[in-house]
């Protein structure tokens, strides 16, 4: 049997966190706290969506401990991911793509806080498939870490036990630890550069949960006056049930339809109007801006 040398991996974990800390970058939050953004390539860093205030100017603590002003390129909320470039060029440096992860493989998460450097060591909990966000976003892979980190991690790397990228790090329900995987990042990315968001589905309705006997769904409470529900002939009090004949049993299920991928999209919604059901035809618009 080989012998385990404790100093040894652990110097080799250090290692990784050293490495990491020279693409790490800290910025404030609206919360007065620090969340971290890492380089991802040609000066751009990426962070948290929902840790970045856009109506406010970014002030970022880079690796060499220099604070300097940021400019929001764009944000993603489908899938968390918001792409920052800092007034000063960042070093040529990025992480390399990791490879495939399995559950019980170690993983080092890594942030910043102001100057220091920060790193928690912990393994993947969970690796499933492709899945979709709360706000219809398609994240690539599902991986659940098995970690305890502060809030001054989130939108930091997470890396495998070569340094590479797995992801990043965001935190779902219950504060649990999740990672945005490469590829997802990768394509939001580019979207950003291009375009400073990224498309989202919009129906122009406010939605209420809604069991009522055998009718499950979600009811209209509000309607845009320039909305696509509206125009398709939706009226207050309608019961949404299922989206292309598959069910719809809440709000949050019809939100996660909304996702890059719905807009501009012909759907058949299945509603409920005075006990009577019904199907309405409906294109799917583009979720504004603001």
């Amino acid at each position: 049997m080989t012998s385990f040398n404790l100093a040894a991996f652990s110097d080799a974990v250090a290692d990784i966190a050293e490495q990491a800390a020279s693409l790490t970058a800290s910025f404030p939050t609206r919360h007065g706290r620090t969340a971290t953004a890492f380089h991802w390539r040609d000066g751009f860093y990426v962070a948290a969506e929902e840790t970045v205030e856009p109506d406010e100017e970014l002030q970022v603590t880079l690796p060499s401990g220099e604070t300097v002003k940021a400019e929001l390129i764009g944000r993603d909320p489908s899938t968390g991911i918001a792409l920052l470039k800092p007034a000063t060029p960042a070093a040529g440096t990025s992480f390399a793509k990791a490879g495939p992860v399995r559950a019980g493989n170690i993983v080092v998460t890594a942030g910043r806080d102001g100057t220091s450097p920060l790193a928690v060591l912990g393994t993947v909990g969970e690796v499933g498939p492709t899945w979709r966000s709360l706000r219809g976003g398609a994240i690539d892979r599902r991986i659940n870490l098995a970690v305890t980190a502060g809030g001054r991690f989130e939108g930091g790397p997470a890396l495998d036990a070569k340094g590479a990228l797995i992801g990043m790090l965001l935190f779902g329900p219950r504060r649990r630890a999740l990672v945005i995987p490469y590829e997802t990042i990768e394509r939001t990315v580019a979207t950003l550069r291009e375009k400073g968001h990224v498309l989202r589905g919009y129906l122009g309705a406010s939605l209420y949960p809604i069991r009522h006997g055998p009718v499950q769904g979600a009811m209209v409470t509000g309607l845009d006056d320039e909305g696509p529900a509206k125009t398709a002939g939706i009226a207050l009090g309608d019961i949404v049930t299922a989206w292309n004949g598959e069910p719809v049993r809440g709000p949050r299920e019809l939100i996660r339809r909304l996702g890059p991928d719905s807009a501009r999209a012909a759907v058949t919604l299945a509603i409920v109007r005075g006990g009577k059901a019904r199907d309405v035809a409906i294109t799917i618009g583009e979720k504004p801006l603001t």
